[in-house]
């Protein structure tokens, strides 16, 4: 006797998709350290009981609210890396272009609250509580590191790209977390302006 193929999940509700929305502009704004659902369900319109019976547990929130942080900055990032101005009127292969677009982006004032929480739940991933941020830091690299290695000109041996790809990566991420620990933008540009394959 064959089994009956399972059914496709049925669509978020329409509140649903409105409570992670505001959940997560809340998150933008305070971050996930010392999070609570009751502030978190008075500051959405809703109530704890609401977001449990939705979600399941904060637990699962949390897991989808970093889940949309990580997708929404990657695509993002991806559009950033797609221009076509990238490569146009550069040096060599125009990797740099690549590096400087991905910075400049990421850097962007407007775009602190997001590297500010993916950077706490990046950091989150690293310590010993397997809380709803596990495997996030992982996850993150390999789709930063698989982004920019694509992103690069066809024809760029795959060992070279990697490696141009893992350098410029580490110092995107150093130069940001010392431009949100120390505000200092002067100088964190500056660093920035260097050439990437140097």
């Amino acid at each position: 006797m064959g089994t009956t193929p399972s059914s496709p999940p049925a669509p978020p509700s329409p509140r649903r998709t409105e409570l992670l929305d505001a959940c997560y502009g809340y998150l933008l704004e305070h971050g996930l350290t010392g999070l609570s659902l009751r502030p978190l369900a008075a500051a959405t319109g809703t109530s704890p009981r609401v977001l449990l019976y939705l979600f399941g547990s904060k637990d699962e929130l949390l897991r989808q609210l970093l889940a949309r942080a990580r997708h929404e900055q990657l695509g993002m990032m991806a559009a950033v890396l797609a221009k076509p101005d990238n490569t146009v009127g550069t040096a060599g292969d125009g990797f740099d272009a690549l590096a400087d677009s991905l910075w400049t982006f990421l850097s962007a004032p407007e775009q602190r609250p997001m590297v500010r929480l993916t950077y706490e739940a990046f950091l989150l991933s690293l310590s010993h509580d397997p809380g709803p941020w596990a495997g996030f830091a992982g996850e993150a690299a390999r789709d930063w590191l698989d982004l920019l290695v694509r992103a690069q000109p066809p024809g760029t041996p795959p060992a070279l790209a990697e490696t141009r790809a893992t350098r410029a990566l580490a110092l995107i991420r150093g130069l940001l977390l010392d431009l949100l620990a120390c505000g200092d933008d002067d100088r964190v540009r500056t660093a920035a302006a260097h050439d990437w394959q140097r």
